[in-house]
């Protein structure tokens, strides 16, 4: 079955209900579509058992279905867990912990889960969490069976059982039919039913004790039901006569089928979407997939790696057990889903990617389908079982609860994506020996997986006559500002950067030698930085207008100065040429989407002022034709990107839905339409589906998150880009350094190029805007600090121009290794001390060369 089908099933069939016939331990089921329209009946079979192709002593009782040149894939067909033989290193990877079942600290459902591939989490009417596991609801009630398919082997599992519960006996009883059903009885059966119904002789109606109700006595009374030939319809009877809310009991199951092939040197998993199938009245939240694949134990070291910013490692064993699991958002928050009021900041995951990092041997996950609905999960051990492991989980529906007034009083109800994610879920796990067995070598695999799937630009040398880096720059053009006029408030633009103060700003930079300027320009149309929908383009006349808009584009071409005039597409402010009712994006409410601004000082979103509006992904892609069309106007020969290649977000628009998945797809239209009309991108974030397109990266990830529970930041972003895509980090003025040598060194260790933010007025020209957060930008304070950071870092890291990172490493707590493609490496020494390593001497806040061309 094509993509394309699948993607057709899931709009109209995925949703099911699956109503047993009977319950007495045959699995047939009714399945029933979201309109309760009956479709087909299935029974769920045992299947037949796999025929082993071949067998290893290393894997006992566990049957090899596939081989390779590179691997061998093992099942075991009583538990549903599988194993992958590395063939180069001998290392054994297993879905599940081998000896899991000697830990003494997991218990109860967490002992239960150690043995699962996968667990669904669920809602019920209120929009509560329930889940299932493989283990305990399909294994365990032998619901497991397996299918062989071309290079693997498919696993199918039927979640829960038919099993009766307390619910398929009336609450209430009339004296007549009860004394009726204990005539039908022995005296066995008929003590079991009089030790969980007490008579309420003045109704004359026997009432279920459901205190009596666990355990044994709930299946003896259950069996003396049975034995009386009591029936569904006769429940019916009951519910009707004694005007009971009680309603028969839908059984909750869900079926699922996990797809393992062996490609090459991966193990490729996948869950097709259009066999997940689940109640109606029981939603499908979340699933969680592989969640112990290759975990460490207590006794053993190694690393967890979790793509958290630039990356980060997680040490086994770290006995950080006081502190939450990882667990982040790929691609970031969907902002008509965040709705997080303070300015917590914190890193996006930019790459779909995690791994496990052992002696020996490692393992890189790529989450190929799926990523936008993805969540990166990581933990150690100590907490709820003795492991570390790392693991993706998938939303396949989003809900978020309602809150209704009703006389006075408010109640919460639960809402629900009107359909399922749009995607199969897919991880592929590539397996590394000895001599890639660390983030290096899991960063070099990435980017040669990437760049065999056009995952990246084509590698070029630079246009410009140089061999310098670039310098990155950003001025601001005007920003709007409330001014009074005879005590009348009103808004207007404020003029920072005009197109001619731009050109005496580049001027100065290259009477200072800075030549290879990367030029965007910010506020500098539509009124302001926070400018209307770019539709059209009216360049602000505060500034220098139209014509001065093409005299500067003109000058920094002769200047060969890479000109990035800056848009955002996903974003709006409120203006006539906006319709918030027909562009803003909805949310699960149904309102339009809005993003207030921030109070810095506050540190929360300010309800007081006007909102801005997510745009619907489907505007914004209609958008892009009417915006490039504009910018033909000027011939900058580049555009920047403020939130097209750093924001994911959905439209929960009634009967108009566009999920991530369809919200990535988008984004790339909208990027092939940009490349198709040959200018340069430079863009915010860089999400790894955005990369293919891009030329320059501003702002990309120089740091991870720094939860308590990491114990390493790492360059894994820059190792996958450098060379491919020119980057920098945030501007220098504006970071969290208050020392410019810690700057220099992050440069150099991480490959990144120097940026600054400027205006050419004064700073107290932002004072009392929406801007103030543009605090220390005046160039003139900077100018000279700027020549100097970028004449430092220039003279190392054009010996490396477009070179990509081969090797990183941590040499002792603060001293870091960078090695470059054509040999050169850097050791930078960020301690107040000197250190010595390999007989060389790295002063404190310095830093040595060594290798080619050092």
């Amino acid at each position: 079955m094509n993509m394309n089908s699948k993607k057709a099933l899931i709009g109209v069939g995925i949703v099911c209900c699956l109503l047993l016939s009977s319950c007495s331990g045959t699995n047939s089921a009714k399945l029933v579509s979201a309109n309760q329209t009956e479709t087909e009946t299935k029974v769920f079979e045992q299947g037949k058992p796999l025929t082993a192709s071949f067998t290893d002593s290393r894997a006992a009782n566990m049957k090899g279905v596939a081989e390779n040149d590179s691997l061998r894939f093992l099942v075991d067909e009583e538990s549903g867990s599988v194993a992958v033989i590395h063939k180069a290193s001998g290392e054994i990877w297993y879905s599940n912990p081998s000896d899991r079942d000697t830990d003494a600290l997991a218990a109860g459902v967490n002992k239960s889960e150690l043995s699962a591939q996968m667990k669904l989490q669920y809602y019920n009417s209120f929009g509560q969490v329930n889940s299932v596991n493989s283990y305990t609801d399909a294994v365990m009630h032998k619901q497991i069976n397996f299918e062989p398919i071309e290079n693997g082997v498919r696993v199918n599992y039927q979640f829960g059982t038919s099993a009766k519960s307390a619910e398929d006996m009336p609450q209430k009883i009339s004296k007549t039919r009860y004394e009726g059903l204990l005539a039908k009885l022995d005296k066995t059966n008929q003590r079991a039913l009089m030790l969980v119904y007490t008579e309420d002789s003045d109704a004359e109606v026997f009432v279920r004790n459901d205190g009596a109700l666990k355990g044994l006595q709930l299946d003896r009374a259950l069996k003396a039901f049975e034995e009386a030939g009591y029936t569904e319809e006769e429940l019916a009877i009951d519910i009707e006569e004694n005007n009971l809310d009680q309603t028969k009991p839908e059984p909750r199951l869900f079926l699922a089928s996990i797809e393992y092939t062996l490609d090459g040197d991966s193990l490729v998993a996948r869950v097709p979407a259009d066999r997940i199938e689940y109640p109606e009245k029981y939603p499908l939240g979340t699933l969680s997939l592989l969640s112990y694949f290759g975990a460490g134990s207590s006794k053993e070291e190694g690393s967890l790696f979790v793509p958290d910013g630039s990356g980060a490692l997680i040490h086994f064993n770290n006995g950080k057990t006081q502190y939450p699991a990882y667990q982040q958002p790929v691609y970031g928050t969907d902002k008509t889903m965040d709705r997080t009021e303070d300015a917590l900041s914190t890193e996006a995951i930019r790459l779909p990617v995690f791994g496990i990092m052992r002696e020996n041997a490692a393992f890189l996950g790529i989450i190929e389908e799926g990523a936008p609905a993805a969540t990166v999960n990581a933990d150690i051990s100590g907490k709820v079982n003795s492991y570390n492991y790392v693991y993706p989980s998938f939303t396949v529906l989003n809900k978020r609860d309602l809150t209704l007034d009703a006389n006075g009083q408010q109640r919460s109800i639960p809402s629900f994506q009107e359909r399922p994610m749009s995607t199969d879920f897919t991880i592929r796990y590539a397996f590394l020996g000895s001599n890639q067995a660390s983030y290096s070598g899991m960063a070099t695999y990435y980017q040669q997986y990437l760049t065999q799937n056009n995952g990246l630009p084509q590698k070029e040398q630079s246009e410009q006559d140089s061999d310098n880096i670039p310098f990155y720059l950003q001025l601001i053009g005007s920003i709007s500002k409330q001014k009074h006029f005879a005590g009348i408030p009103y808004q207007a633009l404020e003029p920072l950067t005009t197109f001619d103060q731009a050109k005496d700003i580049i001027t100065e930079l290259q009477e200072r030698d800075i030549r290879d300027i990367k030029l965007r320009y910010a506020g500098w149309f539509n009124k302001g930085l926070n400018h209307k929908v770019p539709e059209k383009i009216s360049v602000d006349e505060a500034i220098g207008g139209k014509s001065g808009m093409k005299s500067f584009a003109s000058f920094a071409k002769e200047q060969n100065i890479s000109l990035f005039p800056d848009v955002a597409v996903l974003m709006a402010n409120s203006g006539s040429s906006f319709n918030k009712a027909k562009e803003a994006a909805r949310t699960l409410k149904g309102d339009p989407a809005t993003l207030y601004p921030l109070d810095v000082a506050m540190g929360r979103r300010d309800r007081s002022r006007l909102p801005s509006y997510i745009i619907s992904p489907k505007t914004a892609n209609a958008l892009m034709d009417d915006l490039l069309k504009e910018f033909q106007k000027y011939d900058t020969g580049g555009i920047s990107l403020r939130d097209l290649a750093d924001v994911l977000n959905s439209d929960f628009r009634k009967n108009k839905l566009i999920d991530r998945i369809e919200s990535e797809q988008l984004s790339i239209q909208s990027l092939e339409k940009i490349k198709e009309s040959g200018i340069d991108v430079l863009a915010e974030g860089g999400n790894a589906y955005t990369l293919p397109y891009l030329t320059d990266i501003m702002n990309a990830p120089m740091t991870s998150s720094k939860f308590k529970i990491e114990d390493e930041e790492i360059p894994f972003y820059q190792m996958v880009v450098r060379g491919y895509i020119d980057y920098t980090g945030d501007p220098y003025n504006l970071s969290t350094y208050t020392d410019v040598k810690p700057y220099i060194l992050k440069s150099l260790e991480y490959g990144a190029n120097v940026y600054f933010e400027w205006i050419h007025e004064p700073n107290y020209k932002v004072k009392d805007s929406e801007d103030s957060h543009l605090y220390a930008v005046n160039y003139k304070l900077w100018i000279d600090e700027a020549s100097d950071i970028y004449r430092e870092v220039n003279a190392i890291l054009k010996n490396v121009k477009n070179e990509s990172i081969t090797h990183h490493e941590k040499l002792a707590d603060g001293v870091f290794r960078t090695e470059y493609e054509n040999g050169l490496f850097i050791i930078v020494n960020y301690n107040r001390s000197a250190v010595t390593f390999d007989g060389r001497t790295i002063e404190a806040e310095s830093y040595v060369t060594g290798g080619a061309d050092s």
